[in-house]
Parts: structure tokens; sequence; C-alpha cells
């Protein structure tokens, strides 16, 4: 956990413009800590690989202190709690992924470690069909406690967080300002409810301005918290897509709902699913299937292996390339064994049936 110094130079090291987050996260591992970078020369910062002279520029704490010194105060009075990329309480998840922030800051009751935990993004102008399948979705899932997060817009996001409340589930709301405002106004009075039953994370301060440029960090973490993002409804175009894309880059499975052709809130999900950006999404079912969440329980009770399984000579391939590689992502097997991925789905699945291999999050499989 962060002494209140090196808070603040974290802080402090956050402001710097020009850096970034796969950056400052580099200097902090290469020289130790915020405060020592900040007392560094800034000749052998340069040495540091990836570090150029352009993200140095402003590298001055008599620059960042005072600005640092206020939030910290801040943070300090409205009892906000800090999660540092190094801590062991910062997400898992986010903590694979290189541009998530050094330092985010969090309200409410959010529990997130050994978690089940999905995200569900949408359009603003959510239909019924949208809102319905929504509410049957988590409905579903319920009884296997995943944690939903999503954030707290219109439409889909406030649909979902309601809908998980209503079902008795942790939701978490990812905001695209600071702690110390809501956006929009009318979602004020859900506050204090997702805060008892979840909470909010944000990685932007009390004295940022409210800016749609925001929702584009915002949506990383989104991505990011979650081992699969769910996509109900999207126009062709839409900030949801974007997430989709990011949750992609992470390696992190996507899920979209389809819909008609001629239903406009539905074209950006099905264009996901038509370009292989997403898995096909009717129904809890398919989630649970693709994520291996049913099988858990199984698999964590002895089982005996069936003696003598009689196997292709492709799947007996396959099967041999696992036992070596204990697990490895679809896309890899495909190429390895020289199959194409439709068919390697296939022997997968085949694989899966007779009990010698079993899915895991990320498009990854793995030999039992």
């Amino acid at each position: 956990m962060l002494s209140e110094t090196e808070l603040l130079y974290t802080l402090a090291l956050q402001r710097v413009k020009n850096l970034g987050d796969t950056s400052a996260k580099k200097l902090i591992r290469t020289v130790g800590s915020a405060e020592g970078i900040f007392k560094e020369k800034k000749h052998r910062l340069l040495k540091i690989a990836g570090i150029g002279s352009l993200k140095l520029k402003e590298l001055s704490i008599k620059d960042q202190l005072p600005s640092a010194e206020a939030e910290l105060h801040y943070i300090q009075q409205n009892n906000i709690t800090c999660r540092y990329f190094l801590d062991s309480q910062y997400p898992e998840k986010l903590k694979h992924c290189l541009d998530g922030p050094i330092l985010f800051f969090e309200s409410g009751n959010i529990m997130l470690k050994n978690q089940k935990i999905i995200s569900i993004v949408g359009t603003r102008k959510i239909t019924t069909y949208g809102s319905a399948f929504c509410k049957k979705l988590i409905r579903d899932l319920a009884p296997l406690n995943p944690v939903i997060v999503s954030g707290f817009a219109y439409g889909v996001d406030i649909t979902a967080h309601k809908v998980a409340m209503d079902n008795g589930l942790q939701t978490v709301a990812c905001l695209a300002h600071g702690l110390h405002t809501v956006y929009p106004k009318s979602h004020k009075k859900y506050v204090a409810k997702v805060a008892e039953n979840g909470g909010f994370i944000t990685e932007f301060w009390s004295d940022d301005p409210f800016d749609r440029s925001n929702f584009l960090k915002r949506n990383r973490i989104i991505a990011g918290l979650s081992e699969a993002t769910i996509v109900i409804e999207s126009a062709e175009k839409g900030g949801s897509l974007v997430t989709a894309d990011i949750a992609n880059s992470y390696n992190r499975d996507v899920f979209a709902v389809p819909g008609r052709t001629t239903d406009t809130q539905s074209q950006g999900c099905n264009n996901l699913i038509k370009s292989n950006q997403a898995h096909l999404l009717n129904s809890a079912a398919d989630l649970i299937y693709m994520l291996g969440w049913e099988l858990e329980n199984t698999f964590k009770k002895p089982q005996q292996k069936q003696l003598f399984v009689e196997l292709t000579t492709d799947e007996q391939l396959v099967y041999a390339y696992l036992q070596t590689k204990q697990k490895e992502v679809l896309d890899t097997i495909a190429l390895e064994c020289n199959t194409p991925t439709f068919k390697m789905a296939t022997l997968l699945l085949n694989l899966e049936l007779k009990g010698l291999v079993r899915p895991l999050p990320g498009k990854l499989f793995e030999a039992i």
C-alpha cells in the first residue's frame, strides 16, 4: 500500500503531460518509485528504452506539486480509496493491460478479487428488445454471482446496473469524470444504491472538467476489468464498439446480441458478429459455456478420466499438442496444427465433450 508521500508523488506523475500510463509504469518499475523518478537526473531517465525527451519535458515536481497536494487533500477528506498498479488490491485483470492506469480512485464497497466479472455496454437509446434481453441475461446469470461492470450512462449502462442490483449482484460503474460529480445528473438518484451494492471507479481528478474525450479512457477500464465484454445494442457507430475493440486488443472475449438487419440499434452488434470480432450471444447459456463457468465446480472435484477414449487422427494431434503446451489460444492451436480455425473449433469442442480439454477465458484451451 502506498505511503502518503509516495501517493503524492504518484499523483504528481499522473499529471505529467505527454507521459502516459505505459511510460509511467516503465519508469516506476525501472527507478523503483514515483518519488525516485522526480529526483533522478533526466539524462539517466532518457537512457530507459522508449522514454524520449518529449515525455520528460514537463517532469517537474515544482510544477506538479500544488495540484497533487490539493488532490491528495480531497482524497483524504472524502475517504476515497486509491488503487495503485503494483498493489495486491489492484484488479488482477486490469493489471495485465499495458495501458491500464497507474492509479485510479474508488468509492463504495467494491470487491473484485476472485470474482467472475463481465462488462455490459451498449447504446444510450436502448429499445424494448435490448432492455428485455439485458434483464433476462443478468437474471439467468445471477446464480453464478457475477460482478456487472458498466459506464453509468443512459440506456444499456444504467439498465445493467439496475438489473444487477435488483438481482442482488455487485455492480461497478466506471466514470468519465471525477468522483466529485455525477453524469448524467438524472442518475444521481442511483448513486447511493450503487455505492452500497458495489461502487464507482475513475482515474479522473476532482478538478478535471467533464469532457467527452474522457469516454475513451473510461472505456478501456470497462474492458480491462472484466473477462468478457457484452454489447447488447449498438448503432453502426458508437462508444460501445470502441469498448469491444479495446477488449479484443486485450485478448478478452467479446459477445454481441444479434438483431434484425433493419434495426438501427442492432447494426453495430451484427457487424461485430459478421466480422468475427464478437461471439453471437443468444442467451446466458452461451456466455456460461464460452467462459467455462458452468464447468468450474465440476473440474474442482477429482475425476477419473475416461479410459480408452477413441480419438480421430486430427483429435490426437490437437490433444498431443495441448498436452505439451498445457494451454494455448485457439488461433495459435490452429496455426501450429496446420488446421483452419473453423475446423479447429469443432475439434476442440469434440475433445471437450470427451473430457480431455476445457475452454478458459480469453479464447484459451487447456488439456485436462
